[in-house]
């Protein structure tokens, strides 16, 4: 009895020592959050700064997503060759000259470098985290362990917001000065904090045993592996891990490339999973939603208030999530999110037909404004409990080991890729019709509903060198 009960005390400690490893690497997914949704309380003012068209202040918010792509497609690669833990140090350095240089910027053109540079390292973060997480995670919990990337997410965009909200109420206004700045620069100027904290956590993480093993830094290996197994398991996982090393330098040298249009299917499936994330138009909840709720009719302060609860429910729902995944599997949640999606977004866009003029301005009459405020905020429950987390997972784990790092950077620049797209039409889309532009992201999630159905594999309690590609190119993963 003894014996067993110190098993499971072993047991417990590993995997509470690898969740807080995965805890400081998820500090990536912090600064993702909180540079996505920083320039939600700042839209504003900086169009009034830079006195800006709708098209030219879309191009500000989104010019960061921009960085983000190029940052996730080089992630792969850099990370490969240098290591996680220094990419990630990297990163932290990258958005913190970002922070610094965008709260002081002076025109247009350096805001956008600015925050071009931050997108580079947010990137970067992006690509990092689930990788360097799902390499470290026994199967048993890695998707518990990886949905942490999506819970920091979550509360880099409620510690944004929350900021924004404390800046803009303490001055009156975003453009109203605080200790002799405008608020929304401090907003920006915040973000030195996390980078920092970042930065720090990078350097004592430990390297991931996978990427030793194929610089051939065996006894290196070893010593992390005795940090996040068992003693007893060391050489088992180490053996497992370099066999799947070996049979990966004896494949066929075809790396990402494959017969379907120049790549391996399961890379396609990883793209389209990443694109449909962001085409449902999640980001514009977190990015426009001040100005959104404010174009129907709501003042600048209870705008300010409805975007920070929302953040709070965005956090809160992430735990479903971690709860559920090892539990339930990755597909099923997936499917049960596509169809809150749709049914949420559907009739945010039936709430906003019915916006009339008042005095020159929009509003929704009667009970509409309440009924958008709600399905726009179950939208919200339905994405952050299912695809805001399971993406990252699903990118972390599906691919094989060989290809890991390069079909994730792919798959995080599409995600990049698809919220600048999102990001940056959004401005002409809901000057046109807001509620054709939430119908168009209704639609997308109804094609995510069927492409889960179709496409996507179950990942739940299959090791990462369980991921093999078989000769016809699709995932071993894939015919569970």
């Amino acid at each position: 009895m003894s014996n067993t009960t110190t098993g499971h005390g072993e047991d417990r400690a590993f995997k509470g020592k690898v969740t807080l490893f995965a805890i400081a690497a998820a500090v990536g997914g912090f600064l993702f959050g909180f540079d996505s949704s920083v320039i939600n309380g700042a839209v504003e003012a900086i169009k009034g700064e830079f006195d800006l068209s709708e098209g030219a202040s879309g191009f500000a918010v989104a010019s960061a997503l921009i960085g983000c792509a190029f940052g996730a497609y080089f992630a792969g690669r850099l990370a490969d060759r240098w290591g996680r833990t220094r990419v990630m140090f990297w990163a932290a350095v990258l958005f913190f000259v970002s922070s610094i240089g965008s709260g002081f910027a002076f025109a247009t053109w350096d805001f956008v470098l600015w925050r071009l540079i931050g997108g580079l390292g947010i990137g970067t973060a992006s690509v990092i985290a689930p990788a360097y997480i799902s390499e470290v995670s026994p199967k048993a919990i890695r998707g518990r362990l990886a949905s942490f990337q999506q819970l920091a997410i979550t509360l880099g965009i409620f510690a944004a917001l929350l900021s924004d909200q404390f800046f803009a109420v303490t001055a009156g206004s975003a453009s109203a000065e605080v200790a002799g700045l405008p608020a929304w620069r401090w907003m920006f100027l915040v973000g030195v904090i996390p980078s920092i904290v970042y930065g720090i956590l990078a350097i004592t993480l430990p390297e991931s045993p996978r990427y030793l093993l194929t610089k051939g830094r065996k006894d290196d290996a070893r010593d992390v592996m005795t940090k996040i197994v068992p003693r007893d398991t060391v050489n088992t996982s180490l053996e497992e891990i370099q066999d799947g090393i070996t049979k990966e330098a004896n494949e066929k040298k075809g790396s990402i490339r494959g017969d379907r249009f120049g790549l391996q299917p399961i890379v396609w499936v990883g793209i389209i999973l990443a694109v449909l994330q962001q085409f449902v138009g999640i980001n514009v909840i977190f990015y426009y939603s001040t100005t959104l709720w404010q174009a129907v009719g709501f003042k600048e302060n209870d705008s300010f208030l409805i975007s920070t609860i929302t953040s709070v429910v965005n956090v809160a729902v992430t735990f479903i999530a971690i709860f559920l995944v090892d539990k339930v599997g990755r597909k099923p949640l997936l499917v049960a999110g596509s169809a809150g999606m749709f049914v949420s977004l559907a009739m945010v866009a039936i709430a906003f037909s019915q916006s009339v003029m008042v005095d020159g301005e929009p509003s929704l009459p009667g009970a509409w404004g309440i009924i958008a405020l709600i399905f726009a905020n179950l939208f919200v429950v339905s994405f952050g409990a299912t695809w805001g987390p399971l993406m990252w997972v699903l990118l972390g784990e599906m691919f094989p080991n060989r290809i890991r790092a390069t079909a994730l950077g792919i798959g995080s620049a599409a995600n990049w890729i698809a919220n600048f797209i999102v990001t940056i039409s959004f401005p002409v889309l809901s000057g046109f019709n807001l509620t054709v532009t939430y119908g168009i992201y209704a639609l997308f999630a109804l094609i995510s509903f069927f492409f889960v159905i179709a496409k996507i594999p179950e990942t739940k309690g299959r090791s990462l060198e369980e991921m093999g590609i078989s000769a016809d190119g699709e995932t071993s993963a894939a015919k569970a």
